[in-house]
């Protein structure tokens, strides 16, 4: 690091929560798509939020003059916005943008969410997260231009406020990695060609942001932790080399603000040295999933490590004592300096513990959230710069809370221990597909190309009033019983006039597929304000899965059995599958994942038999996650899909024959785990396809899938009501793939968050596809 290189904080995080502690962001951009306010009214809302953001992470300890403090804001999604900064929006959406390349608002918004014909940017998941980003589209005519400085004006903002920020950006490398080619691209074409033409942009940005004052600017790759991804290792890690000869060496101070280049979410391995060896000013790893090295990496005489040790991706409270240890460690590494930062961004773990007054008091002292994973940042910094017994008591008082937690009532419970340790290979399997199918035939006796959906319905203002009330006491449970019956009531005839063959309850009663499950289960606590964002203006509240985990009581029977009664047609019953409940919630770090899946196979197992025994033909189990919790390095896929395939069949083998076992994949690319897929021996699966125009048919029938399969026509994560034309090609296009016996007609994923106007369209428009299907058979 030369003396003209700005000092970079000793302590600083590599992103924090957008979408403010009540959802302010997404309740401003939903009005703002509704037509209820105005995009002057959006924008002065998230200034108000950036404000917040500044002023909280300066009051928690983060320096305001040497760009501690990461400006990282995003309407909707931060590939989106490099998408928009460097001007390559789709050419159907060509006439969203000004004579400069720029999309205001409203545009940014429709290349997110779709119109008419036009589809949105395709959605898929952020690296081993439970967060999706939409993806771009590249092809050889792309034009890159640098079409908007939203960074820069950002920057000034902060400065206005006396606060030297960090503008992040996604990195040119990984921007183009997880690109897709446009849809006319040639087959042997690859986004990552197109790094000589992105790069010149990146540049402009990065002079821009010097002349604003910007002393350090993030660019996170990612990219770099992962061989999942389509780009080899090897162009991936020459792309490194060249992008940052560009942006680093050959684009000189004060030219540019120096670079911190983040690599999150992993072990950055081989990149270390390679981005070592670049002119970049800082490099950020990450030390939770990733390891540290072990011996001087040539290169980082001259640059700051920015030690990622806070957990950005979990809540747990961190050892300090065990995080400075690793820290001193770096110190013997050579490195110009060491600075303290967080794993990822803490866009994934809610606000502030302190906004959780309900939670036991004794679980929350075990608890990290954004805020308080700022305080350990900068209670390790100060370790670091004045030495351990500057920090002693906050060591002490970390090492007692570890301690609580590890000795706590309910972490261990001997009886759920003692039955999983019990099993045997029986429980894994449920006999020959085909002796099923022909069962489950004779029960249910369906037509060709059966219709049904994914599990939810919309939950309707009327809905959520009912479930607020009776969390008040203002509603008896009889009384919010009879709301909720009311609800599936209307449900059941909207599914019958609509002509669909199995129907579903529409999960009125659930506030959230996983959180419904954690209330009714032991080991599990929830959140009243614990608000992360998974995509766009979606949040959930994910659930803190600290014990062993049982089933004290049947939790869906009394829901699904009611519905039944209204039907002569069978009905799903509908529950979440252990890979997906652990996924998407913040789950106990101090035992392998495969052994707290099946403690929640077994309570689902429970269930499921008890569901069984009502007279429920037909059980699906949703596991939209098994693809998201798939390591990021090739090495580890085997052992992750071993156990969670297993807690799968753990948890859906205790029927007979003849009861049919769905489930439900979304949000990412499969086609990397057809044998997994394979492996769960579901009966049907239905797989969200509309938004990728059915790739995953190719994927499906290249495998020899031998079971029957849904691949979505309708895209649910859009507005827009397709059309029966748009929806008959993507059948007509499966059916030619896949046997006709095999396939079923099904959205994308469940239909909770769309309102009944679009939906019935939408599923009436799937039916008339559907029978016109039918009838060229």
């Amino acid at each position: 690091m030369t003396d003209t290189t700005p000092q970079f904080p000793t302590g600083s995080v590599l992103g924090y929560p957008r979408i403010g502690p009540r959802r302010e962001l997404k309740k401003a951009v939903e009005a703002f798509w509704a037509g209820r306010s105005s995009a002057d009214e959006v924008e002065a809302t998230a200034a108000e939020l950036r404000r917040r953001t500044r002023t909280r992470l300066a009051e928690l300890g983060l320096r305001t003059d040497v760009a501690a403090i990461p400006s990282a804001f995003s309407f909707y999604d931060h590939v989106l916005d490099a998408t928009a900064v460097v001007g390559a929006v789709p050419a159907r959406f060509a006439d969203l943008v000004d004579e400069r390349g720029e999309l205001d608002l409203a545009g940014y918004s429709t290349v997110a969410r779709g119109r008419g014909d036009d589809l949105p940017l395709e959605m898929t998941k952020w690296f081993d997260t439970n967060y999706h980003y939409l993806v771009p589209e590249i092809g050889p005519e792309t034009e890159f231009r640098y079409a908007s400085d939203r960074p820069v004006r950002e920057f000034v903002e902060g400065l206005a406020d006396g606060v030297t920020t960090r503008p992040v950006l996604v990195g040119p490398v990984t921007y183009l990695a997880l690109a897709k080619p446009t849809a006319d691209a040639p087959a042997d074409f690859s986004p990552i060609d197109r790094l000589p033409d992105l790069l010149p942009v990146y540049a402009d940005l990065l002079r821009d942001l010097a002349a604003a004052g910007a002393p350090w600017v993030q660019l996170d790759e990612p990219a770099l932790v992962s061989d999942s991804i389509e780009v080899p290792t090897e162009r991936l890690l020459a792309a490194v080399v060249e992008a940052y000869r560009a942006l680093a060496g050959e684009l000189e101070r004060p030219q540019r603000p120096a670079i911190l280049v983040a690599a999150p979410y992993g072990d950055l391995g081989a990149g270390l040295p390679v981005l070592a060896a670049t002119a970049v000013e800082a490099i950020g790893i990450d030390l939770v999933k990733g390891a540290a090295p072990t011996e001087a990496v040539p290169g980082l005489e001259t640059k700051t490590l920015v030690a990622g040790v806070i957990d950005g991706h979990n809540i747990w409270r961190a050892d300090l004592d065990a995080k400075l240890a690793i820290l001193e460690q770096l110190e013997n590494l050579g490195a110009a300096a060491v600075a303290v930062g967080t794993s990822t961004s803490l866009f994934h773990v809610p606000h502030d513990t302190a906004d959780e007054p309900n939670l036991d008091p004794t679980l929350r002292s075990w608890l990290a959230f954004a805020d308080q994973k700022v305080g350990e940042v900068v209670t390790l910094a100060e370790g670091i710069v004045e030495g351990r017994e500057a920090i002693h008591e906050a060591l002490l008082e970390a090492s007692d809370a570890v301690a609580s937690r590890r000795g706590a009532a309910g972490v261990v419970r001997p009886e759920v221990r003692e039955r999983a340790a019990g099993l045997t290979e029986d429980a894994f399997g449920r006999g020959d597909f085909e002796q099923r199918k022909a069962a489950q035939t004779t029960r249910l006796n369906l037509p060709p190309l059966p219709t049904t959906t994914i599990g939810s319905f919309p939950q309707t203002p009327e809905i959520r009033k009912a479930r607020a009330a009776h969390a008040k006491g203002e509603l008896t449970d009889a009384q919010y019983e009879d709301e909720m019956k009311a609800e599936i009531r209307r449900v059941v005839e909207l599914q019958e006039r609509i002509g669909l063959d199995v129907l579903v309850h529409g999960e009125p009663e659930r506030n959230d597929m996983v959180q419904y499950f954690a209330e009714n289960l032991d080991g599990f606590a929830v959140t009243e304000n614990g608000w992360v964002q998974s995509y766009g203006s979606r949040c959930t509240r994910p659930s803190i899965l600290w014990g062993d985990v049982s089933r004290p009581a049947p939790i869906t029977v009394g829901w699904t059995t009611y519905t039944q009664s209204l039907s002569n047609k069978p009905v799903k019953g509908m529950l979440t599958g252990p890979v997906t409940i652990l996924a998407w919630s913040f789950v106990r770090d101090d035992q392998p994942l495969g052994d707290t899946a099946n403690q929640v196979a077994l309570a689902l197992r429970d269930e499921i038999v008890d569901l069984e025994a009502a007279g429920i033909a037909i059980i699906q189990v949703d596991e939209p996650a098994l693809r998201e919790l798939l390591p990021l390095r090739a090495q580890d896929h085997a052992a992750y899909l071993d156990w969670s395939v297993r807690s799968f069949r753990l948890a859906t083998s205790g029927v007979r024959p003849d009861t049919q076992i769905h489930t439900h994949l979304c949000y990412s690319e499969f086609g990397q785990i057809m044998g997994a897929i394979d492996g769960l021996d579901a009966d049907v699966t239905s797989i969200e396809a509309a938004r990728s125009k059915m790739e995953i048919v190719e994927d499906i029938a290249a495998a020899g899938y031998p079971r029957a399969v849904g691949p979505g026509v309708y895209d649910i994560h859009s507005p827009r009501v397709p059309s029966v034309d748009e929806m008959t090609e993507l059948l007509t296009g499966a059916v030619k793939a896949i046997a006709v016996d095999q396939l079923w007609v099904n959205p994308d994923c469940g239909l909770k968050t769309r309102r009944y106007e679009e939906t019935t369209a939408s599923l009436e428009h799937m039916l008339t596809a559907t029978q016109a299907v039918r009838a060229t058979l």
